[in-house]
């Protein structure tokens, strides 16, 4: 059990910061004593610093010929997932809690995320450049794309910030620390490759600080009083099904268009996957200091879990798939 709940650190943790904050509100919301809000701004420009720094030119630039397979996940990533809102919104907004649904919208328009598609692509034994560079891609486009789409969808209900003023603000907060760790990567890439196990778990301390301080500021507004524990099941209950979903329309597609079983298995992990480590962070420049931060962040918190647990059994299932085909997937 105790192995169990070390392997499982961070998902433990993330549980411990929402109860943590059910206690202690007054200490971690906005503006209290700790000012945590003000801490996390710094912790997330140095969390896509060394991003940068990790992302290889040489892998990006080994995957960018196959455009079939960028536009293909790119669609899947901010076409499709979108629809979803755009078909079964209305649905979410007359039995759900505003917020809570804006929570589905916001899930469903957020990029992709590098570090857990690129490696449950390499356990699949999938096309790894054609990972690295479209999920690279995807949190490049998505500065861009998901204040729109928010915008667009929601009018930024909530928001401080006009469209302009979200996407200046992102790419200062995320892209802009990413450039200046890509162009310091010659330099000190030797020292983040040395203390590479520290590294890796900055992004996760880091999120748990702004999950901690968003559940704060709903508790102590009182956001969680009318939220059942049937609605929390609900919402594990929708993640689990968009996941299907995607997983199994995404195989289909992919076979029609004759990717073969590397770029499939690229195609699938690359294009369900919703980024936690970059969808917080803007969430708090999209929607500021809004109570309402902790229930918009709920559906991208539930969907990590249950990305995670299934796309691990997939990607063992694929490279069982590939092994017996080696003379034509090799």
């Amino acid at each position: 059990m105790i192995n169990k709940i070390k392997k499982e650190w961070f998902l433990v943790s993330m549980l411990v910061a929402i109860l943590l904050a059910t206690v202690t509100a007054d200490i971690g919301r906005s503006g209290g004593v700790i000012h945590l809000d003000k801490v996390t701004g710094i912790g997330v420009a140095i969390v896509f610093f060394l991003h940068g720094l990790g992302l290889s030119p040489a892998s990006i630039k080994a995957g960018i010929s196959n455009w079939r397979l960028h536009l293909y996940i790119q669609v899947a990533t901010f076409v499709v997932y979108p629809l979803l809102w755009v078909v079964f919104g209305d649905l979410f907004l007359t039995y759900m809690p505003a917020a809570l649904a804006f929570g589905f919208c916001y899930l469903f328009v957020l990029p992709s995320t590098i570090s857990s598609s690129v490696a449950m692509t390499s356990v699949a034994k999938g096309n790894v450049p054609g990972a690295i560079f479209n999920a690279s891609l995807s949190s490049i486009i998505g500065v861009f794309i998901t204040p729109f789409l928010i915008q667009l969808f929601m009018g930024l209900e909530g928001a401080k910030l006009d469209l302009l003023e979200a996407v200046i603000s992102i790419g200062q907060l995320l892209l802009l620390p990413m450039i200046i760790g890509q162009l310091l990567r010659p330099w000190l890439l030797r020292i983040v490759t040395r203390h590479k196990s520290v590294v890796n778990k900055v992004d996760k301390y880091v999120i748990l600080l702004i999950i901690y301080n968003a559940f704060c500021d709903s508790v102590a507004d009182g956001i969680w009083q009318a939220f059942s524990v049937q609605m929390l099941l609900i919402c594990i209950l929708i993640c689990s099904l968009v996941l299907l979903f995607m997983v199994h329309f995404l195989q289909w597609s992919a076979q029609r268009f004759r990717f073969s079983l590397e770029d499939e298995a690229a195609a699938v992990f690359c294009g369900t996957k919703k980024t936690l480590a970059a969808g917080i962070p803007m969430a708090t420049v999209i929607f500021g200091a809004d109570p309402n931060l902790g229930m918009i962040l709920l559906p991208i918190m539930l969907y990590h879990p249950v990305q995670i647990f299934y796309c691990a059994m997939l990607a063992s299932r694929y490279a069982k798939q590939h092994d017996r085909l080696p003379s034509e997937n090799c």
